[in-house]
């Protein structure tokens, strides 16, 4: 009786225990390169069936964070590669004149060094896009008014030059974070809002505290976007037909770098097509701890 319990308990165990090994042979096999491999459990819906599909759905994430990655990477690789093939090019034709003089060697060497000024521009993009994903390495209290403040200047110029209208109403608004990620955050907004505009237009920049949260709200006139393409500004590289209006000479990383920036500081990140046309994203930071209440945005 004994062996017979023994021999029956081994059998029960083995049939309950098979699918957790084919689970686990099966994730053995899947690697980088074969992410698209899903354990598909048809079983009855039970804990292991959980199991099985809690593990699809984790290598479905992986696969598309590798997929993510992967275009990334592509599409780095051409933003650095293009501007070295015009250098080149510059150079070869400059070299191969013999009629050249010394104004036209200076004139070459100009745009290859205003080129290389737009590589110098990407690559510190790049690496304060990474950076930020990294997460933070520093907790130090900080206002959000200070950091958009920060920027204004530089905004205020640009926008002079383009006839764009910048209105700034900062309220005291603090959280705690990196200062040097944050004010890169507000200055991708606010530079973003004056680039991509129209002759005439404006941008506000607001500050204060929203939903009882330190928020930094940008707004810009511009063109009508569609609402299914606000999302795709924020991803890398990515730019609408005709790069909205701006001059063309954006990298494509300026609101993927602030996706970034408020992900590293928990920030709720929303962004909304505006019906007259132009964009607006709103950055909502945790409260700093001591945070009190402050001036509420004026309603849109």
């Amino acid at each position: 009786m004994t062996f017979a319990s023994v021999g029956l308990g081994w059998m029960v165990a083995g049939r309950v225990l098979r699918p957790l090994r084919t689970i686990t042979a099966t994730v053995r096999e899947i690697s980088a390169r074969d992410l698209h491999q899903r354990l598909a459990s048809q079983g009855p819906d039970d804990e292991i069936k959980d199991l099985a599909d809690t593990f699809d759905g984790l290598l479905g994430r992986l696969e598309a964070a590798f997929e993510a990655q992967r275009a990334f990477v592509a599409n780095a690789s051409h933003e650095l590669r293009t501007p070295l093939t015009f250098e080149r090019s510059l150079l070869e034709i400059a070299l191969a004149d013999p009629d050249a003089g010394v104004q036209d060697l200076r004139a070459a060497c100009g745009r290859v060094l205003a080129s290389n000024q737009g590589q110098e521009r990407l690559i510190e993009a790049l690496l304060t896009l990474s950076r930020s994903q990294r997460g933070l390495d520093q907790h130090q209290d900080l206002d959000l008014a200070k950091a958009a403040e920060a920027t204004l200047g530089s905004a205020h110029a640009e926008a002079a030059a383009r006839g764009i209208r910048v209105e700034a109403a900062l309220a005291v608004a603090r959280t705690v974070g990196d200062p040097r990620l944050v004010e890169r955050l507000a200055a991708n907004l606010v530079h973003n809002a004056v680039r991509h505009n129209v002759a005439g237009g404006w941008a506000q920049v607001w500050t204060g505290i929203d939903a009882g949260r330190p928020t930094l709200r940008v707004r810009n006139s511009g063109p009508v976007i569609p609402a299914d393409q606000v999302d795709a500004l924020f991803q890398p590289f990515r730019r609408l037909a005709g790069d909205r209006t701006g001059d063309g000479h954006g990298l494509g990383l300026g609101l993927s770098i602030v996706t970034a920036v408020a992900t590293a500081h928990h920030a709720e990140l929303t962004a909304r097509a505006l019906p007259g046309g132009g964009l607006e994203v709103r950055a909502g930071f945790p409260g700093a701890p001591d945070e009190g209440s402050g001036r509420q945005p004026p309603k849109s």
